[in-house]
């Protein structure tokens, strides 16, 4: 071992505690790595949140939504099955399926909701959307032309107070117009599911019936409001958006994949990611510069010792070695039990989360305000790595200046008091 470490060790692990001084260096010491531990823990914690946060997001709405739509400028697809089979031609597309959508008023006794409405053929929707796996009553292919069957997100069951086999009424807000007054178009529907999809914006206010019942409730004929397509690669979307509008010989139509449709949504979730990093960084900035005071303080104290290394021949660069060793293993030991920490809570949140709210009797995640129903969390290698090198980083250039200062010391000058 060269004398450097062995020196830069026992500094470390030194418990001479007699004096104040010393006892103050060792409290500095000790906030630096707990500083430093605080921060890594909540840079892995709040990196894995946000990045199960987004996968889980994407998932659960392209789960309801779909990879591209494809619309009408007049709102009206025709020969939606000659759309259909064109786009299905393109490798990357596994499944096409057409839809109406349009809004309508539900009613069950006295409760009232305004809701989308989504006509669908079930058998085509289960290959673009994944509402088979989020049925919690009944199932999707209960939805048959002319029965007049709906399926309600759970959210939306619960307002109205209906479960499966209640009646309900949807009012269409196109009307017929007459010379007394505008008639709304009404019907009857019988609920023969509820899914819950773990997003509040569709399990809350969003409706699904047979494609026939909505063309004959909306008077569309054999037109439809668009078709979705699930694509083998969601990322590819913008790519293959671009290579289908050339392909489709259809003219009006518009064609927009999951990226632009909720663009503003992801983009704000990918900035709020960026600033949580940088001011947790920050925190770890600030933790890592305290080693700078606490290895002033130590050279201080070791003048002495300094001069008495440099009289034996120890070189400027080794007694600066010899302090960044200390301030490095300050600044690594609050990493590791950083890295712990996180790594520990990260992938525990489900135990971790409800055991605050018990304790302090708060709701720490809502639903209704953060969209999905569960705290996600995704450790990333590739995030860990970044913590870890920029906080050491961080921690090498704390020890730089103290221990330049350290090589300063002139043994005569360091003695003359001693």
């Amino acid at each position: 071992m060269r004398y450097e470490l062995l020196i830069g060790l026992r500094y470390t692990r030194s418990r001479k505690r007699a004096q104040g001084r010393n006892r103050f260096i060792s409290f500095i010491s000790l906030v630096s790595m707990l500083g430093i531990a605080l921060g890594v823990t909540a840079l892995i914690v709040v990196l894995s949140v946000m990045n199960g946060f987004q996968e889980e997001l994407r998932n659960r709405t392209l789960g309801v939504a779909s990879h591209i739509e494809i619309e009408a400028m007049d709102g009206s697809v025709r020969a939606w099955q000659q759309l259909a089979e064109e786009t299905a031609q393109h490798p990357e597309v596994l499944a096409t399926a057409p839809y109406v959508q349009e809004q309508g008023m539900l009613i069950a006794g006295d409760a009232v909701q305004g809701t989308m409405v989504r006509g669908i053929l079930p058998v085509l929707e289960n290959q673009v959307a994944d509402f088979a796996q989020y049925m919690k009553s009944g199932e999707l292919d209960a939805l048959e032309g002319g029965r007049f069957g709906i399926v309600l997100g759970r959210d939306l069951a619960r307002s109205l107070r209906v479960q499966r086999g209640s009646k309900l009424t949807l009012v269409a807000p196109q009307g017929l117009v007459t010379p007394a007054m505008v008639m709304p178009r009404v019907r009857q529907f019988e609920v023969v599911g509820i899914f819950d999809a773990g997003q509040i914006q569709y399990d809350a206010g969003l409706a699904l019936i047979h494609l026939a019942d909505a063309q004959a409730l909306y008077r569309l004929g054999d037109d439809v409001s668009g078709v979705r397509l699930r694509l083998a690669d969601l990322f590819a979307a913008p790519r293959v958006a671009r290579e289908l509008a050339n392909m489709i010989s259809t003219p009006g139509l518009m064609l927009r994949d999951w990226t632009r449709i909720h663009a503003n949504f992801f983009r704000a979730v990918a900035l709020e990611k960026t600033m949580m990093n940088l001011i947790l960084f920050l925190i770890v900035g600030v933790a890592a510069f305290n080693i700078v005071s606490t290895l002033i303080m130590n050279v201080q104290e070791k003048y002495a010792d300094i001069a008495i290394l440099r009289t034996l021949g120890a070189s400027p660069a080794s007694i600066m070695v010899i302090f960044i060793i200390q301030g490095t293993i300050i600044g690594m030991v609050g990493i590791l039990a950083g890295l712990l920490a996180g790594l520990a809570v990260a992938n525990n949140l489900d135990i971790v989360i409800p055991a605050l709210e018990k304790i302090t009797g708060l709701t720490l995640w809502n639903k209704e305000i953060y969209y999905i129903s569960e705290l996600p969390s995704k450790v990333l290698l590739s995030d860990v790595v970044t913590i870890l090198s920029i906080s050491f980083v961080l921690t090498l250039l704390a020890t730089l200046y103290p221990s330049w200062r350290a090589a300063k010391v002139k043994p005569a000058e360091a003695l003359r008091y001693e």
